[in-house]
């Protein structure tokens, strides 16, 4: 996940970042009792980094591991630190392969006849 660096994102915003369409974004809304972004006068939602921090978890639980919605929210209300747990694992893996394809790719980039396993 990019770098959060304002205090507040609108639901488009937050809907780029996390490549999650903006009916799933209120939908889960409606779901899930931790997703409670602010609203202004306008009924203008904004999130903040700890909203799509749990938003990301919720992604997490329902599209990555495959969880019904019932479930997921189950798993978080019961197990909130495994799941967070398991959750920043998971990222730091992800971080850490993306680490490895750049580094693959600039040794292809130096050495481009020899040859990788991919």
């Amino acid at each position: 996940m990019q770098e959060l660096d304002k205090k507040f994102y609108k639901i488009g915003d937050v809907s780029e970042i996390l490549g999650i369409p903006e009916s799933t974004l209120r939908y889960w809304e409606s779901q899930f009792t931790i997703i409670r972004p602010k609203r202004n006068k306008k009924n203008i939602r904004y999130y903040t980094p700890n909203d799509i921090e749990i938003i990301s978890k919720v992604y997490y639980l329902v599209k990555e591991k495959g969880l019904k919605l019932d479930a997921a929210q189950a798993q978080i209300r019961h197990n909130r630190d495994g799941v967070d747990k398991r959750f920043d694992a998971i990222e730091q893996l992800k971080d850490i392969k993306q680490q490895l394809l750049a580094f693959q790719d600039a040794l292809d980039q130096l050495y481009p006849d020899t040859p990788t396993a991919k």
